[in-house]
């Protein structure tokens, strides 16, 4: 039985473009090895999928990165003073001569 290949995002997309550059899906898919029905699954993704490259901004996507960062450190913080609050319980409490 035949291994399936993973190929790379970049990959993929080198390929359909040039298959839809020359409008050779047989002959593309020949020269790369893969299925020429493969190569036509790659080509409707990006024709139905294509227009989401253009959607983000990476500005967008630098400000999304950024509030998820800040609430993440908040998170730690609030982590930290929690583990301290425990630690200062315990050594109160805890019996002085470690029984």
């Amino acid at each position: 039985m035949k291994k399936k290949k993973k190929h790379s995002s970049k990959f993929k997309l080198q390929v359909v473009l040039e298959s839809l550059s020359k409008n050779q899906i047989s002959e593309i898919a020949r020269k790369y090895d893969i299925n020429p029905n493969l190569l036509s699954r790659w080509r409707q993704i990006l024709k139905a999928n294509g227009s989401m490259i253009f959607e983000n901004k990476p500005e967008d996507l630098e400000k999304k990165h950024q509030k998820k960062i800040e609430s993440l450190e908040n998170l730690i913080g609030k982590k930290e003073i929690e583990l301290n609050l425990v630690k200062k319980y315990l050594d109160f409490y805890a019996p002085e001569n470690g029984n």
